[in-house]
């Protein structure tokens, strides 16, 4: 038995979800390569090897296009972190690199950048999403060091993670890197 997220669907509902995810995972590269503005519908249509019309009928808008590749990724991006946290086997200081590798990790690297910048400077794009995902992931290392602790000040922890990661993120040449220092900062952080 399947307990893919897509098992109760039908076949071809199953193949249009798939489809939409790859349009999704197509036009946000699209966008991290030519950056918003510059990026047209059909540039999109090609890189998903959909026809233009075909990528309307998905998407009214390429403003409607952006904010759900974006949408896509940030809750993908937080169903890992959950994962990733939920696994209570493995020490806190260890799912707590890997979540936040998983939140601002894989972003490191010349395209993977070219992500993370292309959703930072269209803000005004992403409506409730741009401002609810960033909370979430907060609330899930709060929660992750607060049941570990059982006491204790979580959330300013938490908080001075994330501006650690951010500042760990801009300074980066590599992943590797990026996860050996942030994995310094939480150990100073958690014990």
């Amino acid at each position: 038995m399947s307990s893919s997220p897509d098992a109760g669907l039908a076949p071809s509902a199953s193949a249009e979800t798939d489809r939409r995810t790859l349009v999704l995972d197509s036009a946000l590269l699209t966008f991290a390569r030519f950056g918003y503005r510059k990026t047209s519908m059909e540039e999109v249509a090609r890189a998903a090897h959909i026809s233009r019309p075909g990528l309307y009928f998905l998407f009214s808008s390429k403003e409607a296009l952006f904010r759900a590749a974006v949408t896509q990724v940030l809750e993908r991006d937080l169903a890992a972190v959950e994962r990733v946290l939920a696994d209570a086997d493995r020490p806190l200081a260890e799912r707590l690199v890997e979540a936040f590798d998983q939140w601002a990790g894989r972003y490191i690297g010349p395209l993977a950048r070219d992500v993370a910048v292309v959703v930072e400077d269209n803000p005004d794009l992403l409506g409730e999403i741009g401002e609810a995902a960033p909370r979430r992931f907060e609330a899930l290392i709060t929660d992750a060091i607060a049941a570990e602790s059982g006491e204790g000040p979580a959330t300013p922890v938490a908080q001075t993670m994330i501006s650690a990661s951010i500042g760990l993120k801009h300074q980066a040449a590599s992943r590797e890197f990026y996860r050996e220092r942030l994995k310094v900062a939480i150990d100073l952080l958690v014990r």
